[in-house]
């Protein structure tokens, strides 16, 4: 069965116009944020009405043979999950509404400790930390923020929850909401790409990504998709 998961980052926070590691403090979004997400919101929403069964099973006899079986095709969300910090709640409930579903939060879906880094600015950070800074910037998976999480801390707590969500929606469309961090592992894990690249990837404020699990197989459609500003 295809499962069909839009991975999404929240949206833009008050205080984005100096960049700082948010980590897990709690920020509210900004008037901006809120217009990106229900931006992407409908984006998503004219995708999932879009999904059709035709373009499915030609995948599935082409790539991976009629043994695969496409359930679930439906126009709405069945499920949106959040981490359990306010931008990511917020952007949930703007994502569920025009599916008329309620957001399940997911505490391990939240963005690394950044520890004593946490509310710094980039340029704080260089001028007080900037061997270590480097060193973070340079390898992510060797090195981690002082006193924070390590990428594998982080990829430990949010695969597991992950694959739990997975595992509970079998040929179904759902969403999860959560953060540039926290998303970046999760596209790293599904590609298969090594986590000292995971600064390879971008994920703006609002984007979506489109992953399709074929029985487990995932195949990424969408990578930081919208860019909605």
């Amino acid at each position: 069965m295809v499962t069909t998961l839009y991975l999404i980052r929240h949206g833009e926070t008050e205080g984005s116009e100096t960049k700082r590691y948010k980590g897990s403090i709690d920020v509210p979004l900004s008037e901006n944020g809120i217009r990106q997400v229900e931006k992407t919101s409908a984006f998503v929403a004219a995708h999932v009405r879009g999904t059709s069964s035709s373009k499915h099973m030609s995948y599935l006899k082409d790539v991976h043979g009629t043994q695969a079986t496409l359930s679930g095709i439906s126009d709405r969300l069945k499920a949106v999950y959040t981490s359990d910090l306010g931008r990511a709640v917020k952007s949930g409930e703007i994502i569920a509404t025009p599916h008329g579903i309620v957001p399940i939060e997911v505490p391990e879906l939240r963005e690394r400790s950044f520890g004593i880094w946490e509310g710094m600015s980039f340029t704080e950070i260089r001028e007080q930390y900037p061997e270590e800074f480097n060193a973070w910037a340079g390898n992510p998976l060797k090195y981690s923020p002082v006193d924070g999480e390590s990428t594998l801390e982080v990829k430990e707590r949010a695969i597991k929850a992950l694959d739990k969500i997975l595992s509970g929606h079998d040929g179904e469309c759902i969403a999860v909401v959560a953060h540039g961090g926290v998303n970046r592992i999760i596209l790293c894990h599904v590609l298969g790409i090594p986590f000292e690249n995971i600064f390879r990837i971008e994920q703006d404020y609002a984007a979506v990504n489109i992953i399709e699990f074929w029985d487990k197989y995932p195949v990424v459609k969408l990578l930081n998709g919208g860019m909605f500003r």
